[in-house]
């Protein structure tokens, strides 16, 4: 049962991406593709970062041709959350397009944001992380798009919302499809343990709809939506199922889960008078948790003041979110359950290395490859076992242990990588070893008028978030296991010295100034590799006076983009020219 289900899954990835291969690079017809694929970017530099990266696709003809892809930016100010978005995403595209916008098939993905949890994503956006798959090479945006490929042609217009850092493969039978054609809100939903619906939203459904079916898809409506709920509170709501043959999970009990939802022309015109009626916003909106709790014949309003999951309270909050209820309640909620399918979430670096190098499960549903265009000097099979490597160089008797990704790299003869590392848009000198559990990415800053580099380095389960009230308390923050304090005197640094950019009362990893500015991209790696390595082996490595450091945060706030799309370009033509002389 479990081995036919997971065959279908692969078939039926296999298929569309057999699909989007075709559309990459021709002008689609009209209603076989989005009339406009709008991402979301978090402020204006995030926003020109994308489009200069859409547009480079566009133009290498890795994306379907004559469609209007868009970037919109949150408005300046408070952070507004993927709700927000979604909200001035719709005045956006009312603004552009008018009266025709009740025409269109919108894709709306949500890549707004720092990637914290995934600092490689950070310079360049989680839209853009790259997979090993596809030629050219695949990153999260063709993904998607390749996704919901089926979609465009079975959908009234309206909005399709979705988010920039998870992958949802299904399968249904041939004589179905996944159509969004009915008013109001339409989401799909996927069977899964109950300890994943304590972090996701969870559908209620009505128990006789979905009992005896025995299908792969079924469109039913929904009672109620609960967001990240206990146990008890599925149990409670009736949000539990039993588990019957045909489905993609072993576990007897199960819940439906969120991920993607349609809304339909009329709804997304709603939603444009909410947005007048809220008024410029001051606090984050969830665009799963505040709109669809809103949603179903059972919705309630206490959860307007639940603030348990909200980042940072607002007071503002409560109240906008009771609008919200007021304005949507009524609104119909419909459910395409599906059965076989599976939701995979990679937001952050242990996401990441396990589902790239370790999940067999979804390395044979999506066919993910050990190296994908790069370049092994030395073919042998011991040089890349059980990692990942894309988009790299690598020169002759390099290793990269198991469980580690190497992308966008160039690595010098005879460089070790250890264990369950990421190494990302580095340049590393002959013979340097990388040691294991660590995340290193190099990014070129403007500083002072030139072109420099810098390298972070943090340990994978390193918590970038975690923030202390003032410098003093620094012994609190730890990097790789040590205490930032132990680090500092490894280096030869006095605590005093240690400058932590933006807001004074918030320091943490992400704004700590720890790492060196250097000339070049090979200089920066080398320094950073010696930093480190003398606070993984407690030896001293001393700093050459007047180095000058800089935080991640600050390193982002000063990225050079061009430069740092140039050098890609570049190791792109290199590993082009290598393929084609072999």
């Amino acid at each position: 049962d479990q081995e036919e289900c997971s065959t279908k899954l692969r078939l039926a990835t296999r298929e569309k991406l057999t699909k989007f291969s075709c559309l990459r690079g021709r002008e689609v017809q009209p209603g076989e593709f989005w009339d406009v694929v709008v991402v979301t970017a978090v402020d204006e530099s995030q926003r020109e970062a994308y489009e200069l990266q859409i547009s480079e696709k566009v133009s290498r003809k890795e994306l379907p041709l004559g469609v209007h892809y868009k970037v919109f930016s949150d408005p300046p100010g408070s952070k507004i959350g993927n709700g927000g978005s979604t909200l001035y995403s719709l005045q956006q595209l009312s603004d552009l397009y008018g009266k025709a916008v009740g025409t269109l098939r919108v894709i709306l993905i949500h890549a707004g944001g720092w990637s914290q949890r995934l600092p490689s994503a950070s310079a360049l956006g989680k839209i853009f992380t790259a997979l090993p798959l596809g030629d050219p090479l695949y990153q999260m945006l063709e993904l998607k798009l390749t996704m919901y490929v089926d979609f465009p042609l079975h959908m009234k217009p309206g909005v399709l919302v979705t988010c920039a850092d998870d992958i949802e493969l299904y399968s249904i039978s041939e004589d179905e499809s996944v159509r969004f054609d009915k008013p109001g809100f339409t989401a799909l939903a996927h069977p899964s343990p109950l300890s994943i619906g304590t972090t996701h939203g969870v559908f209620v459904l009505h128990s006789h709809e979905t009992s005896c079916k025995n299908t792969e898809m079924e469109n039913v409506s929904c009672r109620r939506f609960l967001h990240k709920p206990s146990v008890q509170k599925m149990r409670d709501s009736g949000a539990v199922c039993e588990r019957r043959s045909g489905c993609s999970l072993s576990d007897t009990e199960f819940v439906y889960t969120d991920s993607t939802y349609y809304v339909d022309f009329d709804t997304a015109k709603s939603l444009l008078n909410l947005l007048k009626e809220l008024g410029p916003l001051e606090c984050e909106i969830d665009a799963y948790g505040d709109f669809l709790q809103a949603l179903g014949p059972e919705a309630t309003i206490d959860y307007t003041n639940n603030t348990a999951n909200v980042s940072k309270e607002e007071s503002s909050l409560v109240e906008i979110r009771q609008k919200i209820f007021h304005h949507l309640k009524g609104t119909p909620l419909n459910v395409i359950l599906l059965n076989n399918s599976k939701f995979y979430h990679i937001g952050t670096t242990s996401e990441y290395l396990f589902h790239l190098t370790e999940d067999v499960a979804l390395r044979r549903e999506l066919g993910l490859l050990t190296s994908a265009f790069s370049v092994h000097l030395n073919q042998n099979s011991e040089s890349c076992s059980g990692g990942c490597v894309m988009y790299s160089l690598l020169d002759n008797g390099c290793s990269v242990g198991a469980g580690s990704v190497v992308e966008y790299s160039r690595l010098g003869a005879e460089v070790s990588v250890g264990k369950g590392s990421i190494v990302s848009s580095c340049r590393v000198s002959p013979g340097l070893s990388v040691p294991a559990g660590v995340f290193m990415h190099s990014l070129c800053v403007n500083y002072k008028n030139q072109s420099k580099f810098v390298t972070v380095f943090f340990g994978i389960n390193d918590d970038l978030k975690h923030s202390v009230g003032a410098p003093a308390y620094m012994e609190e923050l730890k990097l790789c296991g040590f205490s930032l304090m132990k680090c500092l005197s490894r280096w030869g640094l006095k605590s005093e010295a240690l400058r932590f950019s933006g807001d004074p009362s918030s320091c943490s990893l992400w704004n700590a100034c720890l790492f060196p500015v250097c000339s070049d991209q090979q200089r920066s790696f080398l320094m950073s590799v010696e930093m480190l390595q003398a606070v993984l082996s407690s030896s001293k490595f001393n700093l050459p006076r007047d180095t000058k450091l800089m935080s991640m945060q600050e390193s982002l706030l000063c990225k050079n983009l061009q430069e740092m799309l140039e050098l890609r370009k570049g190791l792109n033509d290199d590993i082009t020219q290598r393929k084609s002389n072999d």
